[in-house]
């Protein structure tokens, strides 16, 4: 003989694996990391005693204002990162839910991981330098440029690298500073040939720049939507694809003349 169930215990019956599943889901590791506004470095300064910038074989000028690379901080590889901490990352501005697979290569260790962004670090230095000595004419085999920038991987700071070994060789060629003074900060990888590319986690990016100071933000031109979504007050966006049209930009912005373009 079959026995029926009142519908209230049906629906509790029924409602036990929901609850149960959403639980689950709530304390499971989720495939994300979150990300938050990170340290910005002047390129022109010194990163922990040493300067970042070193320049051989070339007169090199004093520089005024700040050129400022930027960075995101995202929660480590093996972080257990939840239901709960995804949805309060999604509503917050000053985070983002990003795929761990764009931020951490996918089953890399720790260890892996911080080798392969120490050496797209190296390669990126290296053609900022090539960027920087070819836009200025300068043999290579002169001059030598040594860059060091403790605790940072990646490739996002090429395009401030070139930005300033141009400033420290060349300025804006008139005597002046490429800065005109100002806080600048940005981000862009770098080939060889000065072509600037996208990096990702630029809104996060310009309220780093923002919080340190800077009043101008270099951002890739194919990333502006991103750039412009949570732009804090008081940061203007540049949008760039090369070194040379960078140059030109701060250039125009220091003299007043020429066009100085905009997200």
């Amino acid at each position: 003989m079959l026995s029926r169930l009142t519908r209230p215990r049906a629906v509790a019956v029924c409602a036990l694996p929901v609850v149960a599943l959403l639980a689950t889901a709530a304390f499971a590791p989720l495939p994300f990391a979150v990300a938050q506004p990170g340290m910005t470095a002047n390129v022109l300064g010194e990163n922990q005693g040493d300067p970042v910038i070193t320049i051989t074989g070339a007169t090199v000028r004093e520089t005024r204002g700040e050129l400022r690379m930027t960075t995101i901080e995202a929660t480590g590889p093996d972080t257990h990162v939840s239901l709960g901490d995804v949805l309060d990352g999604w509503f917050r501005t000053d985070q983002a839910v990003m795929p761990r697979d764009s931020v951490y290569p996918s089953g890399d260790s720790t260890k892996e991981i911080e080798k392969h962004n120490a050496a797209e670090m190296k390669q990126s230095q290296d053609a900022a330098a090539e960027a920087a000595l070819k836009y200025l004419g300068e043999d290579s085999g002169d001059v030598k440029v040594t860059l060091k920038l403790s605790d940072v991987g990646g490739p996002s700071a090429g395009l401030l690298f070139s930005l300033g070994v141009v400033d420290k060789l060349d300025g804006d060629g008139r005597g002046g500073d490429l800065t005109g003074g100002r806080s600048i900060a940005g981000t862009g990888t770098i080939d060889a040939d000065g072509t600037v590319g996208a990096v990702g986690g630029v809104a996060l990016k310009t309220q780093a720049a923002r919080r340190d100071g800077a009043t101008v933000f270099l951002v890739p031109a194919a990333e502006c939507s991103d750039a412009k979504s949570e732009l804090p007050k008081g940061l203007r966006l540049i949008p760039v694809t090369t070194l040379k049209g960078a140059i030109s930009s701060l250039v125009a912005l220091e003299t007043g003349r020429g066009t100085v373009p905009s997200c």
